[in-house]
């Protein structure tokens, strides 16, 4: 198999169609057939469904487009790095972001790295941590925020901050960030949690057996904008990481404050490929990423962190 043939297999894939991708690709269509059919007899299996409403993948098709995709990305990755100019950063990265600091670092990181490295295109990935950590694995993800994470063969994590959860409720409930709030006041009202299997959910749950064995659910969902939303509806309270509602009770729409008796916690930690040779525009995002969550516990922005390292934006990529 070529780079033509994978082109043509992922773009017919997107298209749904051989008439559609012959267009995108500037080709006539009997080319593009021929190029499917080419591949479908090397690897002796059909890599798609011919019905009524166009081109389906078969199970090994999604294999091996899902193969594909990675294979021209870093291809493309490859000829943007190789350049005449040894001293401009160039190339596209993708960023594995944690739903709870997307207000506070994704525009920010995004105007710093347009500003200082204007040739680089950023891609931003938002998942549970455990998922980021896989994108990380198989390279789907350059450079990804995690948490509770430890490094793995293919990953290297650098620990950066501490960071209590919150309490979260409505703003009639009063909650003082510089006043922290037990659990048993929390517990005296019907809780949105996490699903189960959701990182915040295991470290509620594990914090204290006496507190899971209390809490009311009075809803579960994946989403931490939903976890807000049924706070603000009168559903019940809520614990989120403080960056995740800085925003919120800075604005008033939300209450909230640090928790305790137990105390909650979890380190945010920096997620990098393993290997001996980091490229300079995953090199540059990184450190960038990585002031800019400094700069955020500094200034207050990130309540409730504690930094790790003082230095960890030099340590991160040695």
């Amino acid at each position: 198999m070529d780079l033509k043939q994978l082109a043509a297999l992922v773009t017919v894939a997107d298209a749904g169609s051989v008439t559609k991708a012959a267009r995108i690709l500037h080709l006539v269509q009997p080319a593009v057939t021929r190029q499917i059919r080419t591949l479908e007899d090397e690897l002796g299996v059909p890599l798609f469904e011919r019905t009524r409403q166009g081109m389906v993948l078969t199970g090994a098709g999604e294999v091996l487009v899902a193969r594909a995709r990675r294979a021209i990305n870093e291809l493309q990755r490859a000829r943007a790095e190789i350049r005449p100019d040894p001293g401009e950063v160039t190339g596209t990265v993708t960023v594995g972001m944690l739903e709870s600091v997307i207000d506070l670092l994704v525009e920010p990181l995004a105007a710093v790295v347009q500003a200082r490295y204007p040739q680089v295109e950023l891609r931003f990935l938002c998942a549970y941590s455990g998922h980021l950590q896989q994108w990380l694995d198989v390279g789907d993800v350059d450079v990804s925020l995690l948490y509770n994470m430890d490094s793995t063969q293919s990953v290297a994590i650098t620990p950066m901050l501490r960071e209590r959860l919150w309490a979260v409720a409505p703003p009639e409930a009063g909650l003082q960030g510089e006043e922290p709030v037990s659990w048993e006041t929390v517990l005296r009202h019907p809780l949105v949690m996490p699903v189960a299997g959701h990182g915040l959910r295991d470290l509620i749950d594990k914090a204290e057996p006496s507190v899971a064995d209390r809490v009311t659910v009075a809803a579960e969902t994946n989403s931490m904008a939903l976890q807000k939303r049924l706070v603000l509806s009168g559903r019940g309270w809520t614990v989120l990481p403080a960056a995740g509602v800085a925003a919120d009770v800075s604005a008033g729409r939300l209450s909230g404050a640090p928790l305790t008796g137990p105390e909650i916690a979890r380190t945010v930690v920096l997620g990098l490929q393993r290997g001996t040779w980091t490229p300079p525009p995953v090199q540059a995002v990184a450190v960038e990423l990585l002031r800019l969550v400094r700069k955020a516990v500094a200034s207050g922005a990130w309540p409730s962190a504690t930094l790790l390292s003082e230095d960890f934006d030099e340590v991160a990529l040695r």
